[in-house]
Protein backbone atom coordinates (compact mmCIF):
# COMPACT_ATOMS: atom_id res chain seq x y z
CA UNK A 1 0.00 0.00 0.00
CA UNK A 2 1.39 3.52 -0.94
CA UNK A 3 0.37 6.84 0.79
CA UNK A 4 1.48 10.44 -0.46
CA UNK A 5 0.26 13.67 0.29
CA UNK A 6 0.65 17.43 0.74
CA UNK A 7 -0.67 19.88 2.67
CA UNK A 8 1.91 19.75 5.53
CA UNK A 9 1.56 23.37 6.54
CA UNK A 10 -2.09 23.70 5.59
CA UNK A 11 -2.62 20.69 8.21
CA UNK A 12 -0.58 22.79 10.84
CA UNK A 13 -2.64 26.03 10.50
CA UNK A 14 -6.45 24.21 10.17
CA UNK A 15 -6.92 24.94 6.36
CA UNK A 16 -7.23 22.31 3.49
CA UNK A 17 -5.17 19.12 3.94
CA UNK A 18 -4.92 16.57 0.72
CA UNK A 19 -3.99 13.27 1.05
CA UNK A 20 -3.51 10.60 -1.68
CA UNK A 21 -2.91 6.74 -1.30
CA UNK A 22 -4.11 3.59 -2.97
CA UNK A 23 -3.74 -0.30 -2.19
CA UNK A 24 -4.62 -3.12 -3.92
CA UNK A 25 -7.72 -4.48 -2.26
CA UNK A 26 -8.44 -7.94 -4.31
CA UNK A 27 -7.24 -7.61 -8.03
CA UNK A 28 -8.18 -4.36 -7.87
CA UNK A 29 -5.94 -1.30 -7.42
CA UNK A 30 -7.85 1.65 -6.09
CA UNK A 31 -7.33 4.96 -5.20
CA UNK A 32 -8.23 7.18 -2.58
CA UNK A 33 -8.44 11.30 -2.21
CA UNK A 34 -8.83 12.87 0.82
CA UNK A 35 -9.34 16.77 1.21
CA UNK A 36 -10.25 17.61 4.95
CA UNK A 37 -11.74 20.97 4.95
CA UNK A 38 -11.96 22.81 8.57
CA UNK A 39 -15.51 20.93 9.54
CA UNK A 40 -15.53 18.56 6.98
CA UNK A 41 -13.85 15.81 4.79
CA UNK A 42 -14.45 15.18 1.11
CA UNK A 43 -13.69 11.25 0.05
CA UNK A 44 -12.72 10.39 -3.47
CA UNK A 45 -12.63 6.48 -3.76
CA UNK A 46 -12.20 5.24 -7.49
CA UNK A 47 -10.00 3.18 -9.93
CA UNK A 48 -10.27 5.90 -12.73
CA UNK A 49 -10.36 9.34 -12.89
CA UNK A 50 -14.63 9.85 -12.81
CA UNK A 51 -17.12 11.71 -10.24
CA UNK A 52 -20.07 9.93 -11.10
CA UNK A 53 -21.62 9.88 -7.62
CA UNK A 54 -21.58 12.12 -4.74
CA UNK A 55 -23.22 11.49 -1.31
CA UNK A 56 -23.25 13.61 1.92
CA UNK A 57 -23.64 12.08 5.66
CA UNK A 58 -24.00 14.19 8.98
CA UNK A 59 -24.21 13.09 12.44
CA UNK A 60 -27.49 14.40 13.93
CA UNK A 61 -28.37 15.22 17.23
CA UNK A 62 -32.19 13.89 16.99
CA UNK A 63 -30.41 10.11 16.11
CA UNK A 64 -27.95 7.56 16.37
CA UNK A 65 -27.53 6.95 13.22
CA UNK A 66 -25.84 9.77 10.94
CA UNK A 67 -28.63 11.37 8.30
CA UNK A 68 -26.92 10.94 4.30
CA UNK A 69 -28.23 12.13 1.25
CA UNK A 70 -27.44 11.51 -2.35
CA UNK A 71 -26.25 14.73 -4.72
CA UNK A 72 -25.05 13.01 -7.58
CA UNK A 73 -25.62 10.22 -9.23
CA UNK A 74 -28.03 7.40 -9.45
CA UNK A 75 -30.05 7.33 -6.28
CA UNK A 76 -30.36 3.50 -6.14
CA UNK A 77 -26.86 3.22 -6.11
CA UNK A 78 -26.09 3.39 -1.97
CA UNK A 79 -22.33 2.88 -2.07
CA UNK A 80 -21.01 6.59 -1.74
CA UNK A 81 -24.07 7.37 0.95
CA UNK A 82 -23.14 4.02 2.91
CA UNK A 83 -19.63 4.58 2.86
CA UNK A 84 -20.22 8.38 4.08
CA UNK A 85 -22.60 7.58 6.80
CA UNK A 86 -20.25 4.75 8.38
CA UNK A 87 -17.09 7.42 7.96
CA UNK A 88 -19.96 10.02 9.67
CA UNK A 89 -20.55 7.99 13.11
CA UNK A 90 -16.80 7.38 13.28
CA UNK A 91 -15.37 10.83 12.71
CA UNK A 92 -18.49 12.92 13.83
CA UNK A 93 -17.86 15.14 10.50
CA UNK A 94 -19.60 16.09 8.38
CA UNK A 95 -18.72 13.57 5.13
CA UNK A 96 -18.96 14.07 1.66
CA UNK A 97 -17.95 10.56 -0.41
CA UNK A 98 -17.40 9.70 -3.98
CA UNK A 99 -17.28 6.45 -4.54
CA UNK A 100 -16.48 5.18 -8.17
CA UNK A 101 -16.08 1.15 -8.65
CA UNK A 102 -18.35 -1.02 -10.22
CA UNK A 103 -17.91 -3.53 -7.39
CA UNK A 104 -20.14 -2.69 -4.70
CA UNK A 105 -20.01 -6.11 -3.05
CA UNK A 106 -20.25 -5.72 0.78
CA UNK A 107 -17.10 -7.53 1.61
CA UNK A 108 -15.58 -5.58 -1.22
CA UNK A 109 -17.06 -1.82 0.25
CA UNK A 110 -15.69 -3.50 3.68
CA UNK A 111 -12.25 -3.78 2.39
CA UNK A 112 -12.68 -0.14 1.23
CA UNK A 113 -13.80 1.02 4.56
CA UNK A 114 -10.95 -0.89 6.65
CA UNK A 115 -8.22 0.62 4.28
CA UNK A 116 -9.72 4.38 4.96
CA UNK A 117 -9.80 3.52 8.51
CA UNK A 118 -6.32 2.49 8.28
CA UNK A 119 -4.74 5.10 6.80
CA UNK A 120 -7.10 7.74 8.76
CA UNK A 121 -5.34 5.69 12.32
CA UNK A 122 -1.32 6.35 10.13
CA UNK A 123 -2.38 9.91 9.20
CA UNK A 124 -4.93 11.36 11.87
CA UNK A 125 -3.73 14.95 10.48
CA UNK A 126 -4.68 14.49 7.31
CA UNK A 127 -8.78 13.79 7.84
Amino acid sequence: MEAAGGGGAAAATGGIALHDFSGRLGEQRVHFHAMRLRDSLFLWVGAAPALASLAVAMCSPRDSIPVAASLLGDPSDTASACLAQRLASKTKKQIFVSYNLQNTDSNFTLLIENRIKEEMMAFPEKF
